[in-house]
This record gives structure tokens, sequence and C-alpha cells, in this order.
């Protein structure tokens, strides 16, 4: 992605925060300004311009050091905001967290992102009690240096990041007696996955009949949605829709929704959306791949789904900009073009992934042989006076089950 579609993609972030985009600059240096991130031409010129354009905020399309984001400040005045890529992507989930999770991880997010970023903001208020503040007869006790409020304000913050963990660590723990509780059902799990706005809770709504909100905007949804779906083959298995990944996404985000994206490590196999009309699909792409593997979860079984397909000419195979990607189908989730296709190639992949299984069940264990016939694939069934003999095949998490009933495979 070059600097220009970052810069563009930059501009999507601050119309979903609310912000008005009327100018923009670029340079290309070997490393940051030790002081200002720019240069000291570029940072007259773009002052010059925000003074013209009568701009309120200028936006960083990188995350810019504390001592980078002070200099910058003073540069630009009080009356000019300064943001970096990574507060403009805290304020956008700040707008879209809806449920108590999902406001508890972004708040997280946010005060370890400003803790190292407090400035001596507060100098007019000089010292608290002591010292000069506390006048010359201050007393026993209250003279000497005082405490700023910088050191305050830190202490506060630190103790509300450690009540916010204690609350998320509750959270996830909920989060973890769910999952096992659903784990229960023995449904198989497909995480769908994919770069920010490339239509997976709209895909969602497609496959479940759900009503998980959807926007043409960055992060529209946050917290995560589970709908069970019927497959072709009759099978029910669970989709869990996730949080939009974007390049450059902060390593305190990513910290702040493990909770959320465990939801992802816990899946039999992914669904990764691609916009397939974006310029840089291949990039976004790549992005949410690297992404997974920071996850470790890019071993996974995945399955491409190219979306958004009614929207290019009907000449255009958008499938020959991945030629070496495995499993991809183009789909419209808007429209439902293509979403029979899709879970043809999701169920044959699931399939693919079945462990061949021979067992002897007693008559007594109907409920052994039901959940064969459920959840798995039966190849061949005989009665005997020993029991029932199976040979199939079974998803891993249902093969212990069985546990004690198998027998060699001629």
């Amino acid at each position: 992605m070059t600097v220009g579609d970052s810069l563009i993609e930059l501009g999507h972030l601050a119309k979903t925060a609310g912000l008005e985009v009327v100018g923009q600059s670029e340079q290309h240096l070997s490393h940051p300004n030790s002081a200002t991130y720019i240069g000291s031409g570029k940072l007259a010129e773009v002052k010059e311009d925000v003074a013209n354009l009568n701009a309120e905020v200028v936006l960083f399309d990188d995350e810019l050091k504390p001592r980078h984001q002070r200099e910058l400040e003073k540069s630009f005045g009080e009356d000019v905001m300064v943001l970096d890529r990574t507060a403009l992507i805290l304020d956008v989930f700040a707008l879209h967290a809806n449920t108590r999770e999902g406001m508890l991880q972004v708040e997280l997010a946010q005060l370890e992102y400003r803790l190292p970023r407090l400035t001596r903001m507060w100098t007019h208020l000089a010292r608290q009690a002591g010292g000069r503040a506390g006048g010359d007869a201050g007393g026993v006790g209250l003279r000497g240096p005082g405490e700023t409020q910088l050191e305050v304000d830190r202490r506060e913050i630190g103790r509300r990041i450690a009540t916010l963990k204690r609350e998320l660590d509750t959270v996830r723990a909920h989060r973890s007696r769910y999952r096992a509780k659903r784990r229960q059902t023995e449904l198989q799990v497909i995480a769908i996955v994919g770069y920010t706005n490339s239509g997976k809770s709209t895909l969602l709504n497609r496959l479940s009949n759900a009503d998980v909100f959807s926007a043409d905007m960055l992060f529209a949804t946050l917290d995560p949605t589970t709908r069970r779906v019927a497959m072709p083959g009759g099978r029910e298995v669970l989709f869990t829709d996730t949080v939009g990944f974007i390049q450059k996404l902060p390593p305190d985000i990513v910290a702040a929704f493990r909770a959320t994206l465990e939801e992802i490590t816990e899946a039999d196999m992914l669904l990764h959306i691609v916009d397939a009309t974006h310029p840089n699909a291949t990039a976004q792409k790549e992005s949410v791949e690297d992404i997974l593997a920071e996850l470790e979860i890019d071993h996974l079984p995945t399955v491409i789904a190219l979306n958004k397909v009614d929207l290019l000419s009907d000449d255009y195979d958008p499938t020959s900009k991945f030629p070496e990607s495995g499993v991809t189908v183009p789909i419209s989730a808007l429209k439902g073009q293509g979403i029979d296709t899709l879970l043809l190639a999701i169920e044959a992949l699931m399939e693919q992934q079945f462990l061949p299984l021979t067992v002897l069940l007693p008559y007594d264990r109907g409920d052994l042989m039901s959940l064969f016939h459920e959840r798995g694939q039966v190849s061949s069934e005989n009665h005997s006076v020993e029991g029932i003999r199976i040979i199939g095949r079974l998803p891993h998490r249902i093969v212990p089950y069985f546990s004690g009933y198998e027998v060699p495979q001629e």
C-alpha cells in the first residue's frame, strides 16, 4: 500500500470520526525528525496550510512518539489538535463501542495510549499543597516540592488501568465459560475475519437472517456476534463475526481486544472476507493475514470470499488477483450472489478436516449413533449381535465422545 493509499484510508477514518478533510501533505524522509517528526520546512508549510484552511485538527498517518506530539502541539498552538493514526482509530472505536465489553476494551486501549503522552498542561495549577503553593507557613509536613498534577493524573490513570484489566479478566472468564458451554453443542465454529468495511456483518446477516448492524464505514461493529447457520448438507455450524482489521493496527488495541480475538483462536476454520472492489484488496488481504499470523492462527483451514462482486463488470474475474489463495469464491453479501456456492465450498473444506473413524456401538448408545449421523459422515452402518458398526468421518472435537468404542480400520 502506497503512502497516498494510506492517506486515503486515513481520510476515511477521519470521516468516520466526524471530521472533514480539507487538505493533505506528505514527505519522504529516511528517518523521522528527532524533534517534530517532519522536517522544519514541511512543518512551516503545514502550519501555513492550517492557517489558510482554518483547520482545527492535524492528523498524522503514523503513531507519534510522545516527544513528537509535544513539540508538534507547541508548534501548531493550543487552538490546533494534533492526532496520530492510533488516536484516531481509538476515537472511532469509542464511537462504535456499544456493549459493556467493547467500552471497557476501548477505554483500556485509550488510557494505555495516553499515559506516556501526559504533558505538563496543568502548569497554571502550579503545585498542590506544599512549597509556595501551600504558602510559606504551610506547617510541618506541608512544606517542600509537593506533587505535580501530572504525577497525580498518572497515578489515577494507572489505577483505572488496573481496574479495567480486572473487569476485562472477568469478561474474559465469562466469555470462556460461554465458549465452553457452546462447545457442548459440538457445533463447528467458523470465524469471519477481514479488513474493516469488507462486508463481514452484511454476510452474517445474509447467512443467518440476523440483524447485526452494518454500514459503509470503517469499524461499524466492534463486538463479536455468533449465529447458527444450516449448511446445504443439513449440518448446522456457528458463524462468528469479529472486529475488523486494518493496517498499522496498534498493539494496544490488539491487546485490549484479546478477549474478542479469542473467538477467532477457538474457531475450527476461517472465512476471510475481502472487498474485491477495493484498489488495495491484495494489500488489505495481506494485512489481515499478518495479524492472523501474530495471533498464531494462520494455520487454520480458510475459505476466501471475494465480496461486492455486484459492483464489478461482468467480464472481470476477481479471482485472477489471488491466483494462489486456495479456496476462493466470488460473492455479493448484499445481493446474495454466490452465497450457495460459498456454503458448499465451506462445507467441502470442513469435511476434509474430518477424521476417519470406525466404532462399534452397543445398542443402548443410541445417543452416540445419532451424534455420528448429525455431526459426521457415515460411509457404512452394519448391525450385528455385538452392536452397531459405523464407518465414517467425524470432526475432531466429536471424536473424544467415542473413546472406548473405536475399532481398528480394515
